[in-house]
């Protein structure tokens, strides 16, 4: 019951000041920092995990990993494919702590059919990866097959116990990826695509918890953004309509890695508060043939362990939180070891570049910045913070929060009231852009009021900036997105 009326007390009174607090920010995490920007197959874009709201999958939790930013529709002969020689990991803490518990690790393959046509009395090879429609699971007209494999792994994600997660229907190992949205031609017709890729949808057996699902493969890009206004110094009306600019993405599409697993799996059955985050990582040693063979498509060769090279749980961090030079170092660290990057945070410049380039926006002035410490490392107690938790930064969702039905939700989440929505968790259209930024010019010392409701460790008057009605304009709403899993969009055809 004591839970109960302190979410009821923070959603009343950050709701009480939604409507006008609403900053600016960037990407979430598209080419973030200057390794991954070279290494898009393995660039984590954006990090959701909430309670489905899916008519009749409120017992489990969704989980989603976007990779490859900026993914022009017509990005042919070879499209987006996910890199065989890297690992993609998805992790849940689920005891208050900075390391993983659980994890679920992808490998991917890709197998070249080495279609042939007869030119002039000789098989030549296509140089397409299609030769006729698709339709279908794994048809002849596809020329390459992209698969996949998922290990549920408890403990520590390299050396725990490991399971494999397998087909419910025939009890397979490995799964297919649909190719990527080529044309309507390519398909059959206008339609016919997520017909195609709604077959890529798995019923899973887990190891230990029961069934959930599973589906990788291309979405259109999910995340919305002024991004271009943005990096041009916020050259954008910061106090105009919430909506009506530009979305630099909509043309975009994306590659999705989605789970949805019951909740039961994912807690210890004491703690509710989970954490989450996702990482990629490669081979530390890379060896580059300077002729492969005829018939071998393999340019490199890599061995050795295995290198985080990218990482993304809460939305924003690496991007406005992380100093340049160290974006590289925190891609691939582990939240245990985050107390490296604590003066970001306690000392962070991003609010005070707002402050030169809005003088109206005055920067907080409570240091350290133990607000911020709640936002990113610990999670905001009420709302999303374990009774044990140890500072580390990764998106938390407090467990026992009913999901928010499609219709009803609202993109500013908690602080609109709706408990289900961003900080506690993510969801597809929570507007992290407008709440992120909010926060970090002090939205939290305005909200705990002057008695500190909320234990974050700063007062009103010490973020005079913290209700200033900012936006970058640009908005989504829940009706924009599918209703059921995978939850993100038919991505954009190539024809387009």
């Amino acid at each position: 019951m004591q839970t109960y009326l302190t979410r009821r007390a923070v959603a009343v009174a950050i709701g009480a000041i939604s409507a006008a607090a609403c900053l600016p920010a960037v990407a979430s995490s598209h080419r973030e920092a200057p390794f991954i920007s070279g290494q898009p197959r393995v660039d984590a874009t954006d990090f959701y995990m909430f309670r489905s709201y899916a008519a009749g999958r409120q017992n489990y939790v969704t989980l989603i990993a976007n990779y490859i930013p900026f993914q022009d529709p017509q990005g042919g002969p070879n499209f987006y494919q996910f890199d065989p020689n890297a690992l993609y990991e998805i992790h849940v803490v689920n005891d208050g702590g900075n390391k993983e518990n659980i994890s679920f690790r992808f490998r991917f393959k890709n197998t070249s059919k080495r279609t042939a046509l007869s030119v002039g009395g000789k098989p030549t090879l296509i140089p397409l990866i299609n030769s006729g429609v698709i339709s279908g699971v794994n048809p002849a007209t596809l020329n390459v097959r992209e698969t996949y494999t998922i290990d549920i792994v408890r403990g520590d994600r390299r050396v725990g116990s490991v399971g494999a997660v397998t087909n419910v229907a025939g009890g397979a190992r490995e799964f297919d990826k649909p190719v990527d949205n080529i044309g309507d031609k390519s398909f059959g017709s206008a339609t016919a695509y997520e017909t195609y890729a709604n077959q890529h949808i798995y019923d899973v057996a887990i190891p230990g918890c029961g069934n959930g699902r599973v589906f990788v493969g291309q979405r259109k890009e999910s995340f919305a953004i002024a991004v271009g206004k943005i990096f041009d110094l916020f050259n954008l009306n910061p106090l105009g309509p919430e909506t009506g600019n530009k979305n630099d993405l909509e043309n975009k599409n994306i590659s999705s890695i989605a789970l949805e697993v019951p909740i039961a799996c994912l807690t210890n059955g004491t703690e509710t508060v989970i954490g989450g985050f996702t990482t990629a990582s490669v081979r530390q040693g890379r060896l580059i043939h300077p002729s492969p063979p005829s018939g071998n498509n393999n340019a490199v060769k890599e061995g050795g362990p295995w290198a985080q090279v990218s990482r993304l749980g809460m939305p924003l961090v690496n991007e406005v939180v992380i100093g340049i030079d160290d974006k590289d170092r925190f891609n691939a660290s582990r939240p245990r070891n985050d107390a490296q990057f604590a003066d970001y945070v306690t000392n962070p410049s991003l609010p005070a570049l707002i402050e030169t380039l809005f003088p109206s926006a005055k920067a907080p002035t409570n240091f350290p910045r133990t607000d911020l410490v709640a936002a990113f490392l610990t999670g905001i107690k009420g709302v999303n913070q374990p009774a044990n938790v140890k500072a580390s930064e990764m998106l938390r969702l407090d467990t026992t929060v009913m999901p928010t039905a499609q219709a009803s939700q609202n993109p500013l989440g908690v602080a609109a009231g709706d408990m289900a929505g961003f900080p506690n968790g993510r969801r597809p259209a929570d507007d992290v852009v407008d709440l992120s930024i909010r926060v970090a010019m002090g939205a939290l010392c305005v909200l705990t009021g002057p008695t500190d409701t909320f234990a974050v460790g700063c007062k009103p008057t010490d973020a005079p900036a913290g209700g200033l009605p900012l936006t970058d304009g640009v908005r989504k709403d829940a009706s924009t997105f599918k209703a059921a899993f995978p939850y993100l969009n038919t991505p954009l055809p190539g024809n387009n």
